[in-house]
This record gives structure tokens, C-alpha cells and sequence, in this order.
């Protein structure tokens, strides 16, 4: 069969961007013609892994280096409701027919058979309606569908059992969607009224409804029990970011053996104040017999090392998390999914301090599943980090789930997973030496 042509899409933030980029490598390496919708951010990423990048054009020139300068506004909210409510509606939903005129412009030259796109992607329904194309999305986040069994996605909050628990949760499934997000609902479906779409439920809902699969990185093991899960919906197990390449940290690990443990430490690539979790936690170990290694995304990062000049703290932009995580003891982190599902990946505990941009959702199951500490907040201070640090290297219980979700991670093959569903959705059929329709052992 001739190679199918396949179109990436995302969002131009690093954490619905990275995950994607180990399947685009997969199945260019299939021998398929892999393409990719980008903003210009992410160019030189995709010449260095041979993908032909398609730039925005109409949409706003956004990412995730210049969303405080592009959408100033965002920093005057700090309540968190009110701030995502403002993130949801400009860098998602008004770009939504930006996005679409884009693809469609790409589609009268590149006439793709399925769109691979994050979650998060907005015109995932117009190019599966409009343009009858399947559409896998990838969830690189916690799942967001709605489901009776649970509280609204988007507030960190688990599950209840319990009859007034429940009804609580019921309460909020209507206030979210009439009252908190009510205005963003409504503008969703306004825009997709102008293609002909008779939109119904709430847009995230709506997305997740009409993607062929909703393809889910991680596990049932880090996902809370839905009665009414979605039937389009498959776990792959974790998205990783693509490492193929990276210098293993030799000397680090070598520095690491003269003291009792290794603390890492990460606040993203979004977040650029230190303050929050990078600086608390410097403060609690600096001089200490534990040796702290900070990334910080490249933000400040000389400032940092001036302001600690400590043998056992490292500071650095970037560490490529899967050479460390192999001798860390714990990880500190304000909640990436892909900094979450690698931390499992390598059984290490974590201590979790992260709400906005969606990472309280991360962090509640972090501390549900009892991977780690949930401190329910942004800005702990350094007392409550070695506190909770302290607890989850004594309590042998943390280690031991984590370790467990570790041996389920390690079931799934998550390319090869996403490759049987591109196959399934579009009719092709492998050749005996290409991907198995089956990658769960």
C-alpha cells in the first residue's frame, strides 16, 4: 500500500507539543509521510527531526515564551478560575477558526488521511466534520470528559463516594458548565454554528465526542474510575518526550554519589518566577548532604546560580529528566503531565505544587493515588517542601505505589499503540515487518 500522509496539529505550548513528537518520529520511521502544523516556535525542533513544518498563517503568533506579552491580560487574574477562563478563551477557542482556515489551506495541497492533534487542539471537530477526516487526539493531560462519577475536570478535585460527596460533585458539574465556563461554552459553540455544527454539552466534552479515538497517555492506574467512560476512549500508556540524542549526565551522576540523596526539581517551561518553587526549595536544602538539581527552563538561570553559589545545588535551563530521574530520590514539581508520567516511569515519589494551566487536575491524582504530596498550592514555602519531602522518603508506601503504577506503565508501548489506531481509522494494512495492531504486553 502506498504510505499514508499524516498531519500533525497542537498547540504551541511545550507540554502538547512534546508528547506528540515521539509518534511523528515513529511513524516517519514507518516510512509515512509525517507532517506538521506548527507555530514557528517549533522549527527548528522539526528540522532536526526531519518533519516537514507547516507555520501559522492566519492565527495569532503566540507560545508558550510570549503568552504574557501576546495576551498581557492574563496576569492581572489571579484567581484561578478567572485566569483559565482567560487562557481558554484566547489561546484556545478565538484561535479556533484560525486554525481550521490554516489546515484546510494545507489540506488543498496536502491531502492528509488522519490528523493527529493534542486534546486541547480546537478545530479537532471541523476537520472531522467539515472536512471528514479522522481525527486520533492524544490526551496529554489528565482525562477532561465529563462523567457522573466525578467532580468537573478543571477544579483538582477527587472523587467522592459518599451520598452528599456525590451530590456536591453533581452541583458543580452544573455550576461549572452554566455559571464558571458558562460565557466560554457559549462562544465555542457560536464559532462552530458558522460551519453548521450543532453543538451540544461542554467544548471539552465536545472535542473528546468527536475525535475518531481519544487516545490517552497513561494508564487506568493514574486515572480516576468513570462508570461512563467514553467509548472512543484507549489508554497508550505514557507520551514521552522524543530523547533520542540527549547526552547522558555522567558527571551528575558521579556528583551524586557524595551525598545521601538527589532532590530534582522543575516548575516547567511556562511559569518563569522562580519564587514559587525553585527558590523554596534551594532554600531548604542549600549547604545541606543533599545535592539539588534545579531546571529551570531557561529562566533565570544565571541569577539563580549567583544568587546560590552551593557545590550541592545544580542549576541548569535544561537536564534530560530520564538520565537523572534513574538516581533521584524524590521530584519536586509544580504537576507536567509528561514530568509526572516520567517521575513514574522511573518509580521515583514526587511532591507536587502546581494549580494553574491545568496541573491542580495532575497534582490531585498525585496525592489521590499516593505517588507523592499534593500541597495544593503555588507558592509553598520552604518548611512545608522539606516536610513533605521528609514524608514521602520515610513512608515506604509512596515508593511502593509509584513503583507499581511503573510496572504498568512499562505494559504499553504508546507509538506502536497510536500507530494501530491510524491503521485501524484509516484502512491501511502494515507490511508483516511493520508495527503489530497489537502493543500492550
Amino acid at each position: 500500500m502506498q504510505p499514508l500522509r499524516i498531519l500533525l496539529a497542537c498547540i504551541p505550548i511545550d507540554g502538547h507539543f512534546n508528547p506528540l513528537t515521539g509518534i511523528a518520529t515513529f511513524l516517519k520511521e514507518q516510512g509515512h509521510d509525517v507532517r506538521w502544523y506548527a507555530q514557528d516556535y517549533y522549527a527548528d525542533k522539526l528540522s532536526r527531526m526531519g518533519i516537514h513544518h507547516y507555520p501559522f498563517k492566519r492565527v495569532v503568533q503566540y507560545n508558550q515564551s510570549n503568552m504574557d506579552i501576546v495576551f498581557a491580560e492574563r496576569l492581572r487574574y489571579k484567581n484561578q478560575i478567572k485566569r483559565t477562563n482567560f487562557d481558554l478563551t484566547h489561546a484556545f477557542i478565538l484561535r479556533t477558526p484560525e486554525f481550521f482556515g490554516d489546515i484546510a489551506e494545507i489540506n488543498a495541497s496536502f491531502s492528509f488521511d488522519v490528523m493527529i492533534a493534542d486534546c486541547m487542539f480546537m478545530a479537532i471537530p471541523l476537520v472531522s466534520q467539515v472536512l471528514k477526516k479522522p481525527v486520533l487526539s492524544i490526551g496529554v493531560l489528565p482525562l477532561t470528559e465529563t462523567s457522573k462519577d466525578l467532580a468537573p475536570a478543571g477544579l483538582g478535585m477527587t472523587p467522592s463516594s459518599s451520598w452528599l460527596g456525590r451530590r456536591k460533585q453533581d452541583f458543580l458539574r452544573y455550576l461549572t458548565d452554566k455559571v464558571l465556563f458558562g460565557k466560554l461554552h457559549k462562544l465555542y459553540r457560536s464559532i462552530l454554528h458558522n460551519y453548521g455544527l450543532d453543538v451540544k454539552g461542554n467544548t471539552l466534552d465536545y472535542l473528546n465526542r468527536n475525535s475518531t479515538f481519544l487516545l490517552q497517555s497513561g494508564t487506568p492506574g493514574f486515572e480516576y474510575r468513570r462508570s461512563d467512560l467514553g467509548k472512543n476512549v484507549r489508554f497508550i500508556g505514557p507520551l514521552l518526550p522524543l530523547a533520542k540524542g540527549r547526552t547522558p549526565v555522567t558527571e551528575l551522576r558521579e556528583k551524586a554519589k557524595l551525598y545521601s540523596r538527589v532532590i530534582l526539581v522543575t516548575q516547567g517551561t511556562i511559569e518563569k518566577d522562580p519564587e514559587k518553587l525553585l527558590v523554596p526549595v534551594i532554600e531548604a536544602y542549600k549547604g545541606s548532604n543533599n545535592l539539588v538539581v534545579v531546571t529551570t527552563g531557561g529562566s533565570k538561570t544565571r541569577d539563580l546560580r549567583e544568587r546560590f553559589p552551593y557545590t550541592n545545588v545544580v542549576i541548569e535551563d535544561y537536564i534530560p529528566f530520564e538520565h537523572v530521574l534513574p538516581f533521584t530520590s524524590v521530584f519536586i514539581t509544580n504537576g507536567g503531565y509528561g514530568g509526572v508520567m516520567l517521575g513514574v516511569k522511573h518509580g521515583v515519589p514526587m511532591v507536587v505544587a502546581g494549580i494553574h494551566e491545568g496541573k491542580n487536575e495532575i497534582a490531585a491524582r498525585v496525592g489521590y493515588f499516593k505517588l507523592g504530596i499534593n500541597l495544593q498550592k503555588e507558592t509553598p514555602d520552604s518548611r512545608e517542601i522539606a516536610t513533605a519531602v521528609e514524608k514521602v522518603i520515610s513512608d515506604g508506601a509512596y515508593r511502593f505505589n509509584v513503583m507499581k503504577l511503573a510496572v504498568e506503565f512499562g505494559k504499553y508501548n504508546a507509538e506502536r499503540l497510536v500507530a494501530s489506531y491510524v491503521y485501524e481509522v484509516t484502512g491501511y494494512t502494515p507490511a508483516r515487518n511493520d508495527v503489530p495492531l497489537s502493543a500492550i504486553s
